[in-house]
Order: structure tokens, then C-alpha cells, then sequence
């Protein structure tokens, strides 16, 4: 009866919808997950049904109730009240405009881009192209810098900066179809982070999300960070 030992174990293991694995490259460290948008439900969350912002992983997985959270991370800059810095749309409600223009700060060093999530395919897009074209994004949020550009590293990363730090984003296929969500394990500069999606996942665009605070919900890693509380988050949800 042993078979049946065996079936049952397998029965019990939890399912994954995403594809979360720790990747090591050119000496640094990652934790990376993988969306199929064919199948996977990515959605971006801000505030609860009471207009709070929900700030946390485990408060976000206490409002989806039944559902559960398979990956989860911060997706984007936040003011000090956690309102968005750029664009971002929920649930096709437009909650802040695309803001063009260069600035002050990560997110002002132009290009910057914007990741849009529509029916079956999520692609990052330079803000400007992002403007013109005008796509109708079921959800959407905005940062910056973009890590590559049409297969371009951003020509402002020098490969000997000393700035060095723990960075996330995500990068996207070039057919939608596939987005890459990824965290530094170590501090790493914005050249070896554009890198690992340049060279090592080979996709046309990615786009920077934030610094410091990053943050991985990831049970398949068994991790879960806590910390400060968000602005912007993504997940998908089973």
C-alpha cells in the first residue's frame, strides 16, 4: 500500500499557480517569480472595500477570504500617505493620472514606464509610448526608471556604480504573455539588476518598482516579509 501512501502526500501538497524559484546570477542573488497571464489571475490592490489602504500581505490575504494569495509584491512608489507617485489603475478605475515628465528621485529618471495588466497579457511600457498609445489597462501602475527599453539596457546605469541596494520589478515578454517578477536577496546596483532581465530572462522590457522596502510574498519560497507598510500592491489570486 505504499503507492497509496505516496498518492495521498501528493494529494496534500499545496498547488501553486506561479512558478517562484531563487536564481543566482553574475554573483548576485534573487528571488524571482513568474506569471503566465493565460491562466494566472494578477490583480493590483490599494485600499479595502472601507477606502483604507491595506498596507500588508497578510491584510490582503484576510480580505480576499476564501481565495488564497500565491505571490504578492509591492508594485510602485507611494507618498508618505501610500497614495501612488504615478499612474495607477484599479479594477479599470483610475485612481492617479500618468505623470510624463521627468523629476526628482528613482521614478523621475526618464524613461520611466508603466506596467499594464489587460485581458490574458501584462506588458511594461515606456510612459511616453505608454501616453500616445493610450492602451485600456484593466490595472495599471507606473515607475521608474524602466530597467530595459526595446531590448536596451537604460543608457544612465554605469557598470561601475557604488549605489547598490535591494531593488524588485518585473519584466514582460515580448508577447504579454509572461511577466517576471524579481527582488535582489542582496544589494545590487540598477545595472545589475537591469541585467538579470537583459541578459539572463532575455525579455524586451522591464521597468524598476522601489528600493528599500521591497517586499515578497512568496509561499512556494516559504517566505512572507513583513516590515513597513506598503502603497501599491500586486498578487495573484487563486
Amino acid at each position: 500500500m505504499r503507492w497509496l501512501a505516496v498518492l495521498t502526500w501528493l494529494i496534500t501538497l499545496p498547488a501553486f499557480a506561479v512558478d517562484c524559484r531563487e536564481v543566482t546570477y553574475s554573483g548576485n542573488d534573487y528571488s524571482v517569480c513568474e506569471i503566465d497571464l493565460t491562466k494566472d489571475d494578477l490583480r493590483l490592490f490599494l485600499k479595502d472595500n472601507q477606502g483604507d489602504i491595506i498596507g500588508h500581505f497578510d491584510r490582503l490575504e484576510e480580505i480576499l477570504e476564501e481565495s488564497s494569495l500565491s505571490f504578492a509584491m509591492n508594485a510602485g512608489m507611494y507618498h508618505e500617505d501610500r497614495a501612488p507617485v504615478g499612474h495607477f489603475v484599479e479594477d479599470g478605475r483610475e485612481v492617479m493620472r500618468v505623470i510624463p515628465q521627468a523629476g526628482p528621485g528613482n521614478f523621475g529618471m526618464l524613461p520611466n514606464g508603466v506596467f499594464c495588466i489587460r485581458d490574458g497579457r501584462a506588458d511594461v511600457i515606456e510612459t511616453l509610448r505608454f501616453v500616445q498609445e493610450q492602451p485600456d489597462c484593466i490595472y495599471a501602475t507606473q515607475s521608474g526608471p524602466m530597467l530595459v527599453i526595446d531590448g536596451k539596457r537604460h543608457n544612465r546605469f554605469l557598470p561601475d556604480s557604488i549605489y547598490r541596494n535591494i531593488r524588485n520589478g518585473v519584466g514582460t515578454s515580448a508577447d504579454g504573455t509572461r511577466a517576471i517578477f524579481a527582488i535582489s536577496d542582496n544589494s545590487v546596483t540598477f545595472y545589475e539588476f537591469a541585467n538579470l532581465y537583459l541578459e539572463f530572462f532575455e525579455v524586451p522590457n522591464a521597468l524598476y518598482f522601489d528600493g528599500r522596502i521591497s517586499r515578497l510574498h512568496a509561499p512556494q519560497l516559504e517566505r512572507s516579509d513583513l516590515g513597513v507598510q506598503m502603497g501599491p500592491i500586486i498578487g495573484v489570486v487563486d
